[in-house]
């Protein structure tokens, strides 16, 4: 599980130093202080897991790139939006790497391994399309909106969307493998279940 929540880490820590800047931006209307605290941040992160001899992986210091060349581009137009756009280029990086098929397979239980994984497939790419989704809108929100407005949007977006793809996946693959396993012939169930170290009383 691995990867996917290293995907997870990227993006939360790429939104947390964004959403960090667009707080004290609407706080105090600062955008020098808003990019450089919010920058700030971002290398904060980076440098605390180099302290603790952590792994900093190629994503993390791209996000950090973009932290500084976002922030650098913000102080120099006065213009926020650059900001905002960062995390546009992450979902779309994000977006890419779930486009692999089956990525999702290998965190399946051995059961929905079994007999659920083309379903796990389709969850995947459902996954890499609202990254791709995410990017395409928060693009638009930032190029069109007020900082006041991304920061109403975004969030809110962000969470509701990503929780129930996160739903609805489990509750997809969960449906057919119990739905796939029912319709089997009873041996092949059983030796199913049995490979699957799940106790046969279950089966019936």
């Amino acid at each position: 599980m691995s990867d996917f929540l290293r995907a997870a880490k990227f993006l939360l820590l790429d939104l947390s130093s964004t959403i960090f800047f667009v707080v004290l931006q609407l706080l105090t209307h600062n955008t020098v202080l808003s990019v450089v605290l919010g920058s700030a941040l971002g290398v904060i992160q980076i440098l605390i897991q180099l302290i603790r001899g952590r792994p900093v992986h190629s994503m993390e210091w791209l996000s950090l790139f973009l932290v500084l060349a976002a922030g650098s581009a913000t102080i120099a137009t006065d213009d926020p939006r650059f900001v905002l756009f960062k995390p546009s280029l992450i979902y779309g990086i994000v977006g890419a790497m779930m486009l692999r098929a089956g990525w999702m397979i290998r965190y399946l239980p051995g059961i929905a391994k079994a007999v659920s994984s083309d379903v796990a497939v389709v969850v995947g790419y459902c996954w890499a399309a609202l990254m791709f989704l995410s990017a395409v809108l928060n693009a638009l929100v930032a190029a069109v909106c007020t900082v006041q407005t991304w920061a109403m949007v975004m969030p809110i977006f962000g969470i509701v969307s990503k929780v129930a793809i996160f739903v609805g996946g489990f509750v997809a693959i969960r449906l057919a493998t119990m739905r796939r396993i029912q319709a089997m012939p009873a041996n092949e169930r059983e030796s199913l279940l049995a490979t699957a170290g799940m106790p046969m009383s279950k089966s019936a």
